[in-house]
């Protein structure tokens, strides 16, 4: 994989990405004392406005900023119309507070929020395209790049009919929707991207070489037959075709766990730094919540299903994000503000940009958090729950706390040789 910063947006670009995405995380962690774990349902007001807050304000908008500086960086050609991202944070923003405030008091705000989200997603999504247009030939990650932005385009058109059914403005059958709609976005879009962006950033920052890319060629092709398959459900109401969807996901994600785990056996360097912590702790959720998943669909339990799905959202995705924080803001800093006065002056090193002794304490108290938050839901425990979400709460503030240190790193630290 050749990775060239010369296609690279500038940083003012990404950052407000990453400090409105953290901000959120942190806010989203304190929304969780809202949260009645004795008696959580999926379909409550607050707990969709709660997923809705994770998922769009700090997962999606993370996720777009990443983009913003993988996708030309990786495909090594520049935006088709890079300025378009800075519409694209506030109409995520704004969109997203609208949503919120709809699914918890005025339902009637939700269409229009929903409107603002999509208006987001379908400007990155066609600025996305165009700029792989100018492409001559597809590749794996190219492909997964364009099936995921499909899947989020058909999932936000889905959330746009629901938002309209839950404000009572249409009669729609919402059930059947939400069940596509989260399998688009959540497993199709965010799924895909992990898959496709992980095989970019895992081996570059673990030195991984020489490994074959056919178990997770394999996950994208599976997971992409399993999406469609939800979307088809919503047409033909066949149970033979949840069962399925729901088989292939989980295969398709077990597939990419083993394709992960040989990325890690091949891996040169190493050290166990906050970004190794954090990506045993994500994949370690991932593995436990697909045994879960596994186990839940020849048992059913509501409370053991709700655990799951927060250990993959908090511990999965949630470590994935900061632990891949700590190596690519002070990459992006690195490159802009002290690459050009290499071999002129003594500049710090990337390792020098990463404060350690607080990035430790963002991880334990996180991991903690997270442990006790799965526990608490699975045995509804108010305590442990409770106690969990105090943890998180502290692991984000610091976690917000390092951003802020890394993206102010700056020209001071240059010396003279």
């Amino acid at each position: 994989m050749n990775i060239s910063q010369q296609f690279a947006p500038p940083f003012k670009l990404i950052s407000p990405f990453f400090i409105l995405g953290i901000s959120i995380y942190l806010l989203s962690m304190v929304a969780l004392f809202g949260i009645d774990v004795a008696n959580i349902s999926i379909y409550d007001g607050y707990t969709l406005s709660w997923v809705h807050l994770y998922l769009l304000g700090f997962v999606m908008m993370i996720i777009l900023g990443a983009s913003a500086q993988l996708v030309p960086v990786v495909l090594e050609i520049g935006h088709f119309a890079v300025d378009l991202y800075y519409a694209i944070y506030p109409l995520l923003l704004v969109g997203t507070t609208l949503m919120i405030v709809g699914f918890y008091t005025v339902p009637v705000a939700l269409p229009f929020g929903g409107l603002l989200v999509l208006v987001a997603f379908a400007v990155f999504i066609a600025e996305t395209i165009l700029t792989i247009a100018k492409l001559k030939k597809l590749n794996f990650i190219i492909s997964s790049v364009l099936i995921a932005n499909m899947f989020l385009f058909f999932g936000m058109i889905l959330g746009i009919v629901m938002a309209l059914g839950y404000s009572g403005m249409i009669p729609v059958y919402i059930i059947a929707l939400l069940k596509a709609h989260i399998y688009m976005v959540l497993v199709g879009y965010v799924g895909i991207t992990i898959m496709g962006l992980s095989l970019i950033l895992l081996p570059m920052f673990w030195l991984s070489h020489s490994f074959s890319w056919i178990w997770v060629k394999s996950a994208v092709a599976v997971l992409t037959v399993s999406v469609c398959l939800a979307g088809l459900s919503v047409f033909i109401d066949y149970v033979v075709l949840d069962i399925s969807a729901y088989i292939l996901s989980v295969a398709a994600f077990m597939l990419y766990f083993w394709q992960i785990f040989i990325i890690y056996q091949t891996r040169v360097r190493k050290e166990k730094d906050i970004y190794f912590k954090a990506m045993v702790f994500s994949f370690v959720s991932l593995y436990i919540s697909l045994v879960l998943l596994t186990y839940n669909f020849f048992s059913p339990s509501h409370d053991l299903y709700l655990a799951t799905f927060t250990l993959l959202f908090l511990g999965f995705i949630g470590f994935l994000i900061s632990g891949h924080l700590y190596k690519i803001v002070p990459f992006l800093v690195w490159y802009e503000r002290f690459s050009p006065h290499v071999g002129k002056k003594k500049v710090p090193m990337l390792v020098d940009m990463v404060p350690e002794k607080t990035a430790d304490i963002q991880f334990w108290t996180s991991a903690v958090g997270v442990v006790l938050v799965v526990l608490g839901i699975a045995t509804a425990t108010d305590k442990l729950y409770i106690t969990g979400v105090v943890s998180l709460i502290v692991g984000a503030v610091v976690l917000l706390r390092d951003l802020f240190y890394m993206m102010n790193f700056d020209e001071k630290n240059i010396t003279d040789f």
